[in-house]
């Protein structure tokens, strides 16, 4: 089954407009903590980005803090996509060490739909379509590498992340 990108689009504009969120950065933190999320950062192992913990009572979202802050916000937003797309009786989720676009052996065949959303869901929160669409017009003409380091710093997120998405929005070729 192919992952449900409208129902991500969706959930994302409902997010966003509920939390007053017009302009980049999205204030990632923030939004997690109005779904109910508690945020925990702390020195993981290297390979470790980070984890959902839920029960009845809580939904914890673990940060490695070795991780660059961009790393951190898009850890956050992925772990917020799990928390709000699937399995409620999944108590422990964890994410190792991953590039934005595969997390593991399982993503990288294309297999583990549940990944491969919760990163779709992480980059519309994080680098939202119509907000990229606005911040790019200004910067059309430009070098592209420049205005991918301008956008990943207005966004907050790394340079590869915003490349991948540029990329999937067919502003730019890799």
């Amino acid at each position: 089954m192919p992952i449900q990108r409208k129902k991500i689009q969706f959930l994302v504009r409902d997010l966003l407009s509920s939390s007053g969120v017009t302009r980049a950065p999205v204030p990632i933190r923030k939004i997690a903590r109005s779904r109910g999320a508690r945020i925990v950062l702390n020195s993981l192992e290297s390979d470790l980005s980070g984890f959902l913990f839920r029960d009845k009572s809580q939904a914890v979202i673990g940060v490695n803090t070795n991780h660059a802050r961009v790393r951190q916000n898009f850890t956050i937003a992925h772990e917020l996509g799990h928390l709000l797309m699937h399995d409620r009786n999944e108590q422990l989720h964890i994410d190792k060490k991953y590039s934005v676009r595969l997390r593991s052996d399982i993503s990288s065949q294309g297999v583990d739909e549940a990944e491969m959303e919760a990163n779709y869901f992480a980059a519309e929160l994080l680098m939202p379509t119509n907000f990229i669409k606005s911040d790019v017009q200004p910067l059309v003409g430009t070098d592209a590498d420049l205005a991918i380091q301008k956008l990943a710093e207005k966004y907050r997120v790394s340079r590869e992340a915003m490349s991948i998405r540029l990329s999937s929005l067919r502003y730019v070729q890799l």
